[in-house]
């Protein structure tokens, strides 16, 4: 029954591939690519921090966002019991630090590599490759007692990748890895892929009134769009970070990547992170799995006795605990410069580009992806992040996605094929798309948003009458972006 309808779903994306090239006329639209050879993002990175003194917090966060954790016997404490990274930066490196994921994936040298930076009792999962999408995974559903998919209980928690089992520094907790070759046989997987950061500060800062606002302007159209906001399950509050905008807050953010990423514990997330399973079964981390840093919980706080050392950067911006200072970091991340597009060797010229731009519109990618939400509101830390345009080409509303792009994981308020809109500012230097990294094609990932239930259907039936040419000027605007 899996391998029928798993043959369904490919026919259905054949045929769908099918109508989108069978309206092109002349060549087929291709691709442009990842522009960053020819943007040269990654010689500086931006700040949007001004003379008020920002900037020491930002370079602080960059330095501890690059920082590389241990278990105990280093600098940073904290990694484990379990993990899919090491750094922040291992994963949000494309183009620069604060980006999304690098062409080369940093999970799978963590076995493969030489030295092997896990113990040699952790393997690789078969969806880790060399030159694959960073991921991280989650199991839907639990299995049952006898390892078949229970659907009548929901899961949805990340499977850390690696354990600390094994290495010098863990003592004697010895943990399994989760059953990844059984998930991936009972199709009972899927991933998430990293997130960009750029611009994140500029997103925090947008009130709810605008937030509403701009909302009650994209109902307004004919293309079968709706939408709708997740909320912060404490205040109420609309909530914009993460796939699912499940996220609050930048801090709360960090927060939980620390904890669930690199498993350490900090002054938001203050233990230990067992896998779903691990809670379910009531047991929860063994005894000798626990304060394997040895200083007790949280492993990240504020550093009340930080003293001044020989970095200029080192001195008030080093007293917060690394938590916040990822979120300083990202805060004061600028947005990512558009550019010009290099196709096939030649640039692109900027008139196709404005041509993109104005077909994107009116085939309706921007009732989703608004190409501008005006303004932030006022901000106390720093100038810079005040009354400023918002141009991530994003709503930051879910949207029904449909089953193609389910994947039947709940967050907050968001159900299984409800997705935040994507930001595209920063898309000319993205590798992978899509939120399980499934693709690096542009014509692939607009195809995929079409499917049973998909707010997206007649915007990309809007996409496919276009002739080649006019298709060809949308994705050479994307990647300008």
């Amino acid at each position: 029954m899996k391998k029928v309808l798993a043959g369904l779903a490919l026919l259905l994306l054949v045929v769908s591939v099918a109508a989108t090239k069978g309206h092109a006329q002349g060549n087929q639209p291709t691709d442009p690519g990842v522009q960053a050879a020819n943007r040269n993002t990654g010689a500086g990175l931006a700040s949007l921090s001004t003379a008020d003194g920002s900037e020491q917090y930002f370079q602080n966060g960059l330095s501890r966002f690059e920082a590389v954790d241990g278990v105990s016997n280093s600098s940073n404490i904290g990694l484990g019991p379990r993990f899919n990274s090491n750094s922040c930066v291992s994963c949000h490196s494309q183009p620069a630090p604060g980006g999304s994921g690098p062409a080369v994936n940093p999970e799978f040298t963590f076995t493969n590599g030489t030295p092997p930076l896990v113990a040699p009792n952790n393997s690789t999962p078969s969806f880790i490759t060399a030159n694959g999408p960073t991921r991280e995974a989650r199991f839907p559903f639990f299995f049952d007692s006898s390892g078949n998919v229970n659907t009548s209980a929901p899961n949805g928690g990340v499977e850390d990748l690696f354990t600390v089992t094994g290495r010098p520094d863990a003592g004697s907790c010895a943990l399994s890895q989760p059953p990844f070759q059984q998930a991936v046989q009972a199709n009972n997987i899927i991933f998430r892929i990293p997130l960009a950061t750029f611009g994140d500060g500029l997103v925090e800062n947008l009130d709810e009134s605008t937030l509403l606002s701009n909302q009650s302007a994209n109902l307004n159209n004919n293309f079968g769009v709706a939408g709708t906001f997740n909320h912060n399950g404490n205040d109420g509050t609309i909530a914009r970070f993460g796939w699912k905008a499940q996220n609050k807050s930048l801090e709360l953010f960090t927060g939980e990547a620390y904890n669930v990423e690199q498993g350490v514990s900090n002054e938001i997330f203050t233990q230990d992170r067992p896998l779903p399973e691990e809670d379910q079964s009531g047991a929860g981390l063994p005894a000798n799995c626990l304060n394997l840093s040895l200083q007790g919980y949280p492993e990240d706080k504020t550093n009340y006795a930080a003293t001044p050392g020989a970095d200029q950067y080192a001195t008030n911006a080093s007293i917060p605990s690394d938590t916040v200072q990822f979120s300083m970091f990202m805060r004061f991340l600028a947005p990512p410069a558009r550019g010009a597009v290099v196709m096939n060797g030649q640039p692109v010229n900027s008139t196709q580009i404005s041509k993109g731009a104005a077909l994107f519109s009116s085939v309706g990618c921007a009732t989703c992806h608004n190409s501008v939400i005006n303004s932030t509101q006022p901000s106390s830390m720093t100038a810079a992040l005040s009354k400023q345009p918002v141009n991530a080409f994003s709503d930051f509303e879910i949207h029904h996605m449909g089953a193609g792009l389910a994947d039947n994981v709940s967050q907050g308020g968001a159900g299984g094929d409800q997705f935040r809109t994507a930001p595209l500012w920063g898309l000319g230097e993205r590798i992978f798309l899509l939120h399980d990294g499934r693709t690096a094609d542009l014509v692939q990932a607009i195809v995929q948003h079409q499917g049973q239930g998909s707010e997206a259907n007649t915007v990309v039936d809007n996409f496919s009458n276009l002739n080649g040419q006019q298709q060809q000027e949308v994705l050479d605007f994307l990647r300008s972006l």
